[in-house]
Order: C-alpha cells, then structure tokens, then sequence
C-alpha cells in the first residue's frame, strides 16, 4: 500500500445519531472513490464497516470501524462509529483518533440528541466540525428544515456549502454554493444544469459569503462593498473558518443512492485539516505537559485507540502516529509499564480486512497485532525518550446484571471471555461480589449486555443469562440486651464446659466492637479471645436473613469456667449460643444500602426525573444549573435496591441526554414492608 505524506493525510470520525445514515454514507465514499467495487447496504450485511457479526445480524453498528480511501491524492481514513448510545465507547475511539469529524443527521429531522452528542464530544478533543445531511432524495424530506435546526441550536457558524433546489417536494438539482454549479442524476449518472434563479438558493449563497467573509479582512471588505467571492476565495476562507472553529460546513447528499458525495470528498482535502495542521497535541514529558507537532522526524509517540480480540488474528491494536514512524524494528514501549515488547504484525485495516504493511508513518493509523501488553489509550514511544499522549475518555458503565452460567462449572471460562472482551471495550467492567458471590457484569444499556453474551458464546463458546444482582444487605440491633450463653457436654473423659454473660448494645460501627468487663477472674484472660472470635464468626450472617451484622458491640462481663473442661472451643460456642439468643431480643433490623445520585437532565425533564426519584423512595437534596448548557443537576440519596433500571428510564425521558453518577453513601434501616420482603426472599432462597 502506499505511504502518504503527513500533509496529504485526513482522519475523519463519522458521527451522529442512529438510523441516521452514517455507515451508508461511509460505503458510499468507499464506493464513490474506488475503494469498494460495489454499493453495500446495511440491511443487507454487506457493507465494509459493519462487518462484525453482531452488526450484520443487528443491522446497526456496535463498534467503530476503519476504513481509509483515496481522494485526490489524498489518503482519507474513515471512522465510523456506533450512533446507538450503548455503543457510545465506540464515538470515544473514533474521535481520540481524528482530527474531523463529519456529523451526520438526515434531511427532515430537527438537531437530534445524536448529532448533540458528537458535536459537544468534538468539542472536547478539539477537532474541526462538518455536517452531512442525508436522505436528501427521500419523500417528503425537508433538507431546510434540518438547517434551519441546527443555526437555531448552534448558530450562524452553521454554513451551507451545498444545498439541494426542491420543485414540489423533491430535488431538482443539487447545488454547490461555492463555484455556482448545480447538477442533478439521471439513471445514477451526475449530469451537470442550469444554476436555480430561487430565493432560497440566494439565501443560502449569501450565508455562505458572509461566513467566509467573517474569517478574513480580505474577504470582509470585498463582501461589504457588495463584490461577489470567487470559488477560489470561498474555500480558503472556508478552509480558515473550518480551522479556526468559526464555520461548520453542512453538505446535502444521499448516502443511499451515492448522490453528491464526490463534494463531501473534496470539502475533506481541501478543507479538513490534516494532522500536520495546528501547533500539535498536548503531552506530558519529564512530568511537564508540552505540546507535541505531528513530525515524521520527531520522536516515537503512537497512541492506542481501540483494541479487538479477534478470535482468529490474535489481540488487534488499532494505533494513531503523532511523531515518528512504527516499523516492524520499532520496539513498542509501553509507557504505562515501562517495559517494551516485540512489534507485531503491522497491516492497515479497511472494515474486517487487512493488508500487510512496512510502516505506520506520523498522521496516520493502522494496526499491530499480538501487543499483549498494550491496551486501549496506552502511548508506545521511546524507552529513551518517554512521552505520555491523551488517553481515550470512555462514558461509565451505568447498568449492571448478575452472570448466570448456563452450564455449572464454566464460571473460570466466563471470566477469562469477560477479561478479553474488556480489552476490546472498556466501557465494560466485570468483577465477582464477594459478598453475594455474584459475578456483576456491568455496561452502558441493555442492548450493550446482550452484544456481550453473545459475544461471549460466538467468540468463546459460552453461554449465560443475565440476571438482577442480589443487593447486599446488612442487619444491625436497635437496643440493648444481656443474655447467658452456656455450653456444657459431657462425654466420656475430659468434657467441654463454656458459661459467658454478653451484654448487645447497638454502636456506631461497621464492625464487631467487642469489650470486656469480667472481674474477679470469672472468666480467665486466656478465654477472652475465643469469645471474640466466635462472636465475629457469628456476625458473618445475621439471624434475619443471613445478611451481616453491622453496629454491634458486645460487652463480655460475666461468666464462669471449669479447671478441667473449659477450653477456648467451649467459649467460642458458648458465645455463638449468646449471640444467637440476644439478637432476636435486640429489635433486629434490615439495613439497606443507600446512594447518593448526581443526574443530570435537560431543563424540560427536570420535574419527571424529580417524580421518577420520588417512586424509588428517593429524598432530593439539592438541584441546580449543570456546567453544561440547557442542563439541570439533580442530587437525591436514593436506596440503591430501586436504581437497577433508572439508566433505561433516565435514557428514555431525556432522550439518551441525560446522564448520572452513583455512589454508596451509607445504610439505614429499610421500611417494614422492605424488611418483611428481604426476609421472605432470603427464607425461600434457603428453601430451595
């Protein structure tokens, strides 16, 4: 394959809503510049970028995507990315690795929450803005309406550059702003007419003068002395404002039927910046943050986007060069480790295919296999010269399941399958409760979980069902008792003989408190641990419903022994006897586990999460003004048995906006009817 020069290289990150027409629109480049012999459709499952299994099954993209083409000279990567917001680790990916993103959104529709998302992430990493609206051809679609949404969300850097000219609800021709051209297709071929006389044409021309025009003195004072720009003129000042921040460029097309796409092609190599562009990336070196270029002469510093197990291939590290070249002689340092491993195999990837290649020059991404030190956001560079990049900034997992395994025995097999596939997603977490001895999977949605078992059946032949995790529980005592606990046994020969006197007092405590106020040698020194120790035995499962007993001080302060038969066994069962009779005494109590919530919600939406939080037993403490704009936050102590689908109902009323953190604060006694259930639950679980 051809190696390009930093200047002549453009990674872009396609990005938007679901169902919007973004993988479409991905094969259509493909096809429109060669790189693909044929027009793939999604429904199909047959396109270059939704080629996992999961996906042609599904019909919708689970994970990002690579697939570069050629355009003028030009080498294009593509990175098409899940527009369904479980799959939301897959828009990080894409991003950390562009420096363009190309937003999709479909003539018709108003600035959806997709398309929302993508442009605030872009923000974030800094990369420079255009939008495709698609779908341009369809009935009964209105391309003015979606740019009427988006300028009246974002503003006047909104730009037209190519606009479609309807005549009774379709399109007539397509018309590109920026050298006065129109063209429409016949029988799938591009036939060049007569520029519109329209005033909606002129409109959009005149804000795309005024948009260049605003990035440059130049360009300013020729459009207020009523000049018209030259072609040559409307895209350097359209270049500057894309590169600035000041102008996101919209072009109308039809992924669908590849219409108007070869004008998205150009606008990316003529007006994306390629990675040289800009004063670098932010590094730390020498515990010093600094600014890096992209210089194919400059030090080794490569960052890891995205890595794929790939059952077949090995571990499949997706790599972006900043400085320097990776060769095959390039030892990969890794500088989370700080230890380097052999370079693997290095291919460039478009889809699920590959190729070999000799090297991953600055600007550029491909792939190395078999990095098993490395993971996803690691840096590889010099162990003489050790830099440290930007990792990848992944959404937390916010809906967690028990693992069941179908078949006993293969619990070892499981984990070894969720570790893996953690590497390829790491907005998955997995790990065992070693209180309810649960294996918790956790992830972004209900769609994420179920891609993950199967996933885990497909790749390593295991299968499983999800489950709600069990909630841990404790017990505690409300007041005080004393009670006796005597342990006398008499077999034959030496017997056992144990007698304490253990006052119960509620504390404030996660742990045992254990005391002692025995005089008069009652009970010998030598007997007091024993006691001890059988009463933190027996603290492990409460009498309620077996749950652990918290808030517990036990006050040894009486008792009596035999010279013969007394032994440290017989005071540890004689505490576990006093143990077991006070408890019942002691106005035992259910504690369940609270948490305090941080949500975070559009302005409209803040009333029904309000109700929503009250239903679970929720008390709000204080809301507010969020950092980001349009948006509430939301803070209430909520008990967290009640919060197993409040990820799905948040998604479903804030329409994917809304986001939410939770965290353990503390226990407090569960109401009546809460208590009674947890019992009854624990009773018929030991039943069975």
């Amino acid at each position: 394959m051809k190696t390009y020069d930093i200047k002549d290289i453009r990674n872009v990150v396609i990005a938007g809503h679901g169902g919007k027409g973004k993988t479409t629109l991905a094969e259509a480049m493909l096809y429109v510049a060669g790189a693909n012999d044929r027009l793939g459709r999604v429904t199909d499952g047959n396109t270059v970028t939704d080629f996992d299994a999961e996906e042609r099954k599904r019909h919708f993209s689970v994970s990002t995507a690579v697939a570069p083409l050629e355009w003028n000279n030009t080498k294009i990567n593509l990175l098409d990315t899940p527009g369904k917001f479980d799959f939301a680790g897959g828009m990080s990916e894409g991003m950390r690795a562009a420096e363009t993103v190309l937003i999709v959104t479909s003539a018709g529709s108003g600035y959806d929450v997709g398309a929302e998302k993508a442009f605030s992430l872009a923000h974030k990493y800094g990369l420079s803005i255009f939008f495709a609206v698609t779908k341009c051809d369809a009935e009964n679609r209105d391309f003015y309406k979606t740019f009427n949404a988006l300028q009246e969300e974002i503003g006047t850097k909104v730009c037209p550059v190519v606009v479609p000219y309807m005549v009774d609800g379709k399109i007539a021709a397509y018309c590109n702003l920026c050298n006065g051209k129109a063209f429409k297709y016949e029988n799938n071929e591009k036939v060049y007419v007569d520029f519109p006389q329209d005033d909606k044409i002129e409109e959009m021309k005149g804000l795309l003068a005024e948009a260049v025009a605003t990035v440059d003195e130049e360009l300013m004072e020729k459009f207020f002395e009523g000049e018209a720009l030259t072609k040559e003129e409307i895209i350097r000042g359209l270049t500057a404002g894309v590169e600035q921040g000041e102008i996101y460029p919209v072009y109308a097309c039809s992924g669908y039927n590849a219409e108007a796409i070869g004008l998205i092609l150009d606008a990316l190599v003529y007006s994306a910046q390629s990675p040289a562009a800009g004063s670098g990336e932010k590094v730390v070196r020498n515990d010093k943050e600094e600014r890096l270029p992209f210089d194919p002469n400059g030090p080794l510093a490569a960052v890891c986007f995205k890595t794929v197990a790939d059952p077949f291939v090995g571990k499949m590290s997706y790599i972006k060069v900043l400085s320097g070249k990776i060769t095959s002689d390039t030892p990969a340092f890794n500088e989370r480790t700080g230890k380097s491993e052999r370079m693997g195999k290095i291919v460039s990837i478009k889809g699920g295919k590959t190729e070999d290649i000799k090297e991953i020059v600055a600007g550029d991404i491909g792939v190395i296999t078999k990095l098993e030190g490395i993971k996803t956001g690691d840096t590889i560079c010099s162990a003489n010269d050790v830099i440290k990049m930007g990792s990848v900034k992944f959404p937390a997992p916010c809906l967690s399941m028990a693992v069941v395994v179908n078949k006993k025995g293969e619990e070892e097999k499981v984990a070894a399958g969720l570790l893996r596939l953690m590497e390829e997603d790491p907005t998955i977490t997995f790990e065992t409760n070693t209180e309810t001895r649960e294996q918790i999977l956790s992830g972004l949605g209900e769609q994420h979980l179920d891609i993950i078992v199967s996933k885990l059946k497909a790749k390593f032949g295991v299968e499983v069902t999800l489950k709600t995790p069990k909630v841990a529980y404790r017990e505690a005592i409300r007041k005080t008792v004393s009670v006796q606990g005597r342990h006398k046994k008499q077999s034959g020969g030496h017997g056992q003989f144990g007698d304490v006197w253990i006052r119960f007092e509620p504390a404030e405590c996660d742990d045992l408190i254990f005391e002692t106020e025995v005089v008069g040698g009652a009970v010998p020194k030598n007997f007091f641990p024993a006691v001890e120790k059988g009463l933190r035995e027996c603290i492990q499962k409460g009498v309620m419903a077996g749950y652990p007993m918290v808030g517990l001080k036990a006050v040894l302060y009486d008792g009596s022994y035999h010279p013969v038969d007394s032994s440290e066994m017989a005071f540890k069962t004689a505490a576990s006897l006093a143990y077991k009779a006070a408890i019942p005494q002691a106005n035992p109590s259910i504690l369940e586990p609270i948490g305090t919530l941080k949500a975070y919600m559009p302005n409209d939406n803040l009333g029904d999460i309000m109700g929503d939080i009250t239903k679970r037993r929720g008390a709000v403490l204080g809301m507010g003004p969020a950092e980001e704009p349009k948006m509430q936050e939301l803070v209430a102590e909520v008990p967290m048995a009640e919060m197993g689908d409040f990820a799905v109902v948040l998604r479903s009323i804030t329409a994917g906006r809304g986001y939410f953190s939770l965290e353990f604060a503390r226990y407090q006694d569960a109401p009546a009817q809460i208590a009674q259930k947890v019992i009854e639950e624990a009773k018929a679980e030991m039943d069975d």
